[in-house]
């Protein structure tokens, strides 16, 4: 039986770098969340503007812009605590969140919505916003470089 795969470069050839952890992961996310979030509310702003005007373009993008906002905060947290502690930023990170909920309910129930703001849209806005967070956060944390165990430390000629 023969093989019809092909033999690809050939191996040994080529400087093959270092390896090691992601550097900044948390800022890493953000940059990649916030850009996918971005350009789906711009695309939901489109059919938005169409159907209600401005004012439902504006509350489609405000709508993910408050997800974002939501999310864009754990990711900080999670960035500031993972430098010092980094087996304890999940724990940050969790308690973050269930702060967030509680303090974004007081805001949305003490302030209310404005008269201008369409829910569907804002609804919209969000969904789509935090799908496309939540699909660059899946993405980036699979292309990302966890250290797993520490390095062995290098012993000297001396050491025995």
């Amino acid at each position: 039986m023969t093989s019809n795969a092909e033999s690809g470069p050939a191996s040994g050839h080529g400087h093959v770098g270092s390896s090691g952890p992601t550097r900044s992961l948390w800022l890493n996310l953000l940059k990649r969340s916030s850009i996918a979030a971005t350009a789906g509310l711009a695309l939901c702003a489109v059919p938005a503007a169409l159907l209600n005007g401005a004012s439902g373009a504006v509350s489609s993008f405000l709508g993910g812009l408050l997800v974002m906002l939501f999310f864009g905060i754990s990711l900080l947290v999670g960035h500031f605590v993972g430098r010092r502690n980094p087996s304890g930023a999940i724990g940050v990170f969790v308690a973050t969140y269930f702060i967030k909920v509680v303090g974004f309910a007081v805001v949305l129930f003490v302030v209310g919505a404005p008269a201008w703001l369409h829910g569907r849209w804002f609804v919209i806005g969000a969904v789509v916003a935090v799908v496309l967070w939540q699909a660059a956060e899946i993405h980036g944390f699979s292309k990302a470089r966890l250290q797993i165990y520490n390095d062995p430390e290098e012993k000297g000629p001396t050491d025995a």
